[in-house]
């Protein structure tokens, strides 16, 4: 996972999966596009991150990979700019995942209105994540209702992504805004929040939303001792985005310096057009033809063996 308030955000509710979600990709791009979207909200997005945990592709093929599904719609990365309350500032890189293909348009219309969301929950301090002490107002949720959805909505919305029995509608989400919002209180990060929510779950749910809330209420950790919650109460600053931009998903560069275009700069996507095309198996051609019990390829008098022909050169240089 990463830290926390980085990593695999969904970018909008999507249908439940199906076997034509990526049916446009290639074989190898597809693949590593079915276990992209099956990893859990938060999980670590860079291509040295999924190459070590995919079973059959290294860092060089997962990154041309990452780019071809850039490139396709699926996936993008945003400069979000941060301007909080005391007036520090500070740049951060979202990740967003859609398992829809989305047009080029959708996209800048997304990244448009990421524009003054409130990211109180997700700002960073160093290493330590600067929260919100909900009770502290017991207005605030009914403010927080007219805003752009925060982490605890985020949260609860990206459960069908970790689990597909878990498909809660806005209305769900919403309602249970207030008790994920606590759980983040309490100093819970999302993925405590998703983990509770899905482990152990039954075959068949019949109630996403009703056990959800169950989960929520049973399972809530304890409150911060009173020192600590004061002192987090004294640390919290509202955070907004005050800027957004497009970044190259391979590279980082953005749109300051380059131009972006299909979620990548024009110097990464001629790298993966150098590529050429990804394929499944190795095509018939290039592999060695029958052969007879001799070991000879069959009617091929006047074709070399270039693995015989290798060994027979091995074998005269003493090398076998």
């Amino acid at each position: 996972m990463a830290k926390t308030g980085y990593g695999k955000r969904v970018a909008a509710d999507e249908d439940p999966h199906a076997d034509a979600d990526f049916a446009h990709l290639s074989p190898r791009d597809r693949e590593i596009a079915v276990f992209v979207d099956h990893l859990h909200v938060g999980h670590a997005m860079g291509y040295k991150a999924i190459a070590a945990h995919h079973p059959r592709y290294g860092q060089q093929a997962v990154r041309t990979s990452m780019g071809r599904i850039t490139l396709a719609g699926h996936l993008r990365w945003v400069k979000e700019h941060i301007t909080v309350e005391d007036n520090s500032m500070r740049w951060v890189t979202r990740t967003y995942w859609s398992r829809t293909r989305r047009s080029e348009e959708w996209w800048a219309d997304f990244v448009r209105r990421l524009h003054g969301k409130d990211v109180t929950e997700d700002y960073l301090a160093g290493l330590a994540r600067v929260e919100q002490e909900q009770s502290a107002e017991a207005a605030e949720p009914a403010e927080e209702s007219t805003e752009q959805p925060g982490t605890a909505y985020e949260t609860l919305a990206g459960l069908r992504e970790a689990d597909a029995r878990l498909p809660l509608s806005d209305s769900d989400c919403r309602s249970l805004e207030s008790l994920a919002n606590e759980w983040l209180a309490r100093g819970a990060r999302p993925h405590d929040i998703t983990k509770a929510l899905t482990d152990g779950l039954p075959s068949a749910v019949t109630n996403p939303g009703g056990l959800a809330r169950n989960r929520l209420e049973n399972k809530m950790p304890p409150k911060l001792p009173p020192k600590k919650a004061k002192i987090r109460q004294k640390a919290a600053r509202r955070a907004r985005v005050s800027r957004v931009i497009m970044a190259c998903g391979l590279c980082d560069a953005d749109e300051r310096t380059v131009e972006i275009r299909g979620g990548l700069c024009s110097e990464c996507i001629a790298l993966i057009e150098a590529e050429g095309p990804v394929y499944g198996a190795v095509p018939d051609t290039f592999l060695p033809g029958p052969r007879d019990s001799g070991g000879d390829l069959v009617g091929a008098e006047e074709v070399i063996d270039v693995t015989e022909r290798v060994e027979a050169l091995r074998r005269a240089a003493g090398l076998v």
